[in-house]
């Protein structure tokens, strides 16, 4: 997908993953083509960029328990 400017991702996590840091992922979905998801306790590490398709996928395999242990 090449280098992806960043600057302008305005970053969310749930609301359920409380103040305490704990695990999360912090998700922006504002940028043109892409989705960012980076490590909520390591903001300036690395990030995945998924498409809009890939992202809507990823979701909809949560939201029906593919990914389920």
């Amino acid at each position: 997908m090449g280098e992806v400017n960043l600057d302008q991702a305005i970053w969310r996590k749930a609301t359920a993953s409380g103040g305490g840091g704990g695990q999360c992922v912090e998700v922006a979905t504002n940028l043109p083509g892409i989705v960012a998801v980076r490590d909520s306790k390591n903001p300036t590490g690395p990030v995945l960029t998924f498409t809009h398709g890939e992202w809507n996928a990823f979701l909809d395999g949560a939201m029906k328990g593919e990914f389920d242990l």
